[in-house]
Order: C-alpha cells, then sequence, then structure tokens
C-alpha cells in the first residue's frame, strides 16, 4: 500500500470529534506560546499598534547634498545631524556591523559610505560593558566618522540591544547622514579614480546646492592617532599572569578583549610614550589599529626602532601597528588607490600557504618590494598583492594589516592572538621558571590545647 493511501484511509478513518479535539489542543498550545493562529473570521486593525522604535515619519526630513571633489553630485535626505561636513570619503562592503564601523577609530576624519542598501534596520545598542570594563556593543564611546552615506536608511528598526535609531545616534554625536542616493554610482568613481575629498551639506545649502560655506579638508594632512589615542595610561585585568603594553594609535575595544579574555594585563599607553623605558614590567608590546598617514606618528616609529634592537620579547602589531613596526624595520608605506574596507579579504599566509578572510580597514600598506635582511613577508593580500604584514626571521616579532578581532566579520584569524599569547607564556617561563603554588601545612598537634 502506497503512502498516499495509507493517509488517505487514516483521513477517512478520524472521527469529527478527534479532528476537532485535535485542532483544540493546537490551538490552545499555540496561543500559550504566543504564536498566530488561523481563523476564518475577518480581523482588521482600526489604529496600528504604538511602536516606540518607530522614526518619526510625520515630520519632513531636510534635504542633503553630497559633492566629490572631483565634481560629482548626489541629492538625498538627511536623517543625522544637519551641519555640513568635509573629509576623505572612503567606502566598506562590509554587510553587518554598521555600529562597530562607525565607532572604530580608524575612521576617524572620513565620510564612509556603505554599498550595503540597508542600513539602520537593527537600530543602536547601548553602552553596555562587559565584564573587563569594555564596550561590549562599540569599538569607542563615540561615532569617530565624519558622516556616513547609504542607500536606504531603515527608519524603523527591530532589536533585542537596540535603545535609538541610527538616525538619532547620528543626531546625538552631531554626525551629518545621508541617504536616497546611489551608493554604486559613489563606489565606481572611488574605485576608478580613487578616493577624494568631499562635502556634505544640509537644508538650503542643499538644494542650491552651495558648498562654498565650508573648505574641502583633507584629514590626513592631520595626526590622526594623536586625536584618537589615550592621554594617560589605562589597565584592564590588572591581575592577569602575563602583562602586555598596548601602544594605543586608536585601538578598538575587542582588540583589547582578544588580549584581556586570554588571561593578560594590559596597560594601554599614549601613542608618543617611551614605553622602552619601562619595557622590562612588560612581558610583551602590542602596537594597535589607527587612523591616517601612518608617517604622522614618527615618535612611534622612533620607539619601536630602539625596541626591535633591544626588546627581544615579542611583539605584535595590527593594521597601523603593521604599517609602524614596518617603517620601524626600513620599509617605506605608500597610500592604497582606494583602500582595502570589507569584511571578506582574502590573505595569502605565505609561511604556510593558506589562505583566509579577513576584515579590514586601512588606506596605506607597505612597500615590500625590498625587505631588510632579518624580515620577510608574512601575509600579501590576494585580491590586490599589497601587503599584510610582515615577520622577524628570528626574533617575536610579526604584525599583519587586518584585522584578527574582526568585529564585525570573519574570526579565520583570530588564532594570531592565540599565538601571540602562547608565545609570551612561554618566554616568560623560560625567564622566570614555572611558579607553584605551595598551601601551608601546619601540624595538628602543635594546635591542639591542652
Amino acid at each position: 500500500m502506497s503512502m498516499l493511501v495509507r493517509r488517505s484511509l487514516s483521513s477517512s478513518l478520524a472521527s469529527p470529534s478527534s479532528i476537532s479535539i485535535s485542532k483544540a489542543i493546537a490551538a490552545a498550545t499555540l496561543q500559550k506560546r504566543g504564536l498566530a493562529t488561523v481563523s476564518d473570521k475577518p480581523f482588521t486593525i482600526t489604529t496600528p499598534p504604538p511602536a516606540p522604535y518607530a522614526h518619526n515619519v510625520t515630520t519632513k526630513p531636510p534635504k542633503a547634498a553630497l559633492k566629490l571633489k572631483s565634481g560629482e553630485v548626489f541629492h538625498g535626505t538627511s536623517f543625522g545631524a544637519n551641519i555640513p561636513v568635509s573629509g576623505e570619503i572612503v567606502f566598506t562592503t562590509s554587510l553587518v556591523g554598521y555600529p562597530e564601523s562607525m565607532t572604530d577609530p580608524s575612521y576617524r576624519g572620513q565620510i564612509l559610505v556603505f554599498t550595503q542598501p540597508l542600513i539602520g534596520n537593527y537600530g543602536v545598542p547601548g553602552l553596555f560593558k562587559d565584564q573587563y570594563g569594555l564596550l561590549k556593543y562599540f569599538e569607542s564611546d563615540r561615532i569617530q566618522c565624519e558622516a556616513i552615506v547609504v542607500n536606504d536608511y531603515a527608519t524603523r528598526y527591530s532589536h533585542w540591544t537596540a535603545v535609538e535609531s541610527l538616525g538619532e545616534w547620528c543626531a546625538r554625536h552631531g554626525v551629518p547622514a545621508i541617504t536616497g542616493v546611489d551608493t554604486r554610482a559613489i563606489v565606481h568613481i572611488l574605485r576608478d579614480q580613487g578616493s577624494t575629498l568631499s562635502k556634505l551639506v544640509i537644508g538650503d545649502d542643499a538644494v542650491n546646492e552651495n558648498f562654498n560655506k565650508i573648505p574641502y579638508t583633507d584629514p590626513n594632512t592631520r595626526n590622526l592617532v594623536s586625536e584618537v589615542s589615550t592621554a594617560v595610561p589605562v589597565s584592564y585585568n590588572p591581575y592577569g599572569d602575563i602583562k602586555i603594553a598596548v601602544i594605543d594609535c586608536g585601538v578598538k575595544h575587542n582588540i583589547l578583549r582578544s588580549l584581556v579574555k586570554r588571561g593578560a594585563a594590559v596597560t594601554v599607553l599614549p601613542w608618543n610614550f617611551d614605553f622602552n623605558r619601562i619595557s622590562d614590567q612588560f612581558d610583551g608590546i602590542f602596537i594597535s589599529n589607527g587612523p591616517g598617514n601612518p608617517v604622522k606618528a614618527m615618535e612611534t616609529v622612533q620607539h619601536l626602532r630602539k625596541a626591535i634592537n633591544t626588546y627581544k620579547r615579542p611583539m605584535f602589531g595590527i593594521c597601523m601597528g603593521n604599517l609602524l613596526m614596518g617603517m620601524a624595520a626600513g620599509l617605506d608605506v605608500r597610500k592604497l588607490r582606494f583602500g582595502n574596507r570589507a569584511h571578506n579579504v582574502p590573505a595569502l599566509n605565505l609561511l604556510n600557504g593558506k589562505c583566509q578572510i579577513t576584515s579590514q580597514n586601512h588606506g596605506y600598506a607597505l612597500v615590500d618590494d625590498k625587505f631588510p635582511p632579518s624580515w620577510r613577508k608574512f601575509y600579501v593580500n590576494v585580491n590586490d598583492g599589497s601587503n599584510e604584514g610582515i615577520i622577524h626571521k628570528t626574533l617575536p616579532y610579526k604584525s599583519v594589516q587586518f584585522h584578527p578581532e574582526a568585529k564585525g566579520g570573519p574570526e579565520d584569524t583570530e588564532f594570531l592572538f592565540d599565538e601571540f599569547i602562547d608565545r609570551i607564556r612561554s618566554e616568560k617561563v623560560q625567564r622566570e621558571g614555572t611558579k607553584f603554588f605551595v598551601p601551608e601545612t601546619i601540624d595538628q598537634q602543635t594546635t591542639r590545647v591542652a
């Protein structure tokens, strides 16, 4: 007997009463779980339910206009702060993680274009901290980019961590935002001619295309690292078994989390602090990511150059840290045509031949045509052939241009933190030996009361 025949017979043998009981039980179960049930009765909503997460759509947003220094103008509407700004316009192809990207200090001074069409649909979370005192959902305590450009801003958001809309967040931080523009056209221009400067104006200036009130501002002429670095030393997880100094060139909170959650005691130092004076207090040194032109951070390069010759303990750099480490080793830097800002960039490990997908955000790269005798290439970008990392041939120094900590993006290269921490612990054991805790024993006979 076929399955179809068996199902037909079982259906015909079922009594009407058993069917109605089954329906009643199923309906009651669904109602308990808060799920929708099917009904033959028409159901209409006379007034929509309150939606505290909904943007006030009754207020007509002001016009906004974006002008590239190359002459192209794009019109849209504003959903952020109503102030004009200027900066370097760049694009990211990341699909998720706009709160993390916008708070990444590496975007300082830049107008950020999202190629993902729909932005803002899951709102913005609150400033919650984890057990280490680090922000859970942001990479710093403020929006770092100058403005954002999106194709379609979601006026209604929904997420269990959200406390406000993207537009409200931008307005509160004084960051302009424009929606309704052809971001694909902008990316084509930047891809073909390279990154350029741009202006964003709001209101009547946008309608009249009046861009003369503000000049074109090139953030790469400023020392952006000094703007985002800590001014005083800050400690996290002070009771960790190994001590790491983090040279703060604009460090992301998830980088710090990647170190402290592996048991390290971390001390964040200002970008221009001469850590060589106290380097013997640390088991390892980490050089962080950061914004802008690395040539503006030559003080850090000088300190690293001295450390390369004298420190001998593990050092690891990420993004800006790779550029500064390379400059300290004797390499030059160059500005990329439009940079690498994405969550899906393939990087080839030249030591083992493995290709890993990485998260990236940088506009400069090391010139690695000729290498100093003691150094070699570590990673290379599969897409454009640019440098993605360097490693010392004999000493425990290495750095990568991409972001192993992601946030957002793939975690394929997070193992680099494990290698860094394991190397630090291994060398500390070799220096100091293994320390054991021996509990104090008390002779019971001596403690008896006569």
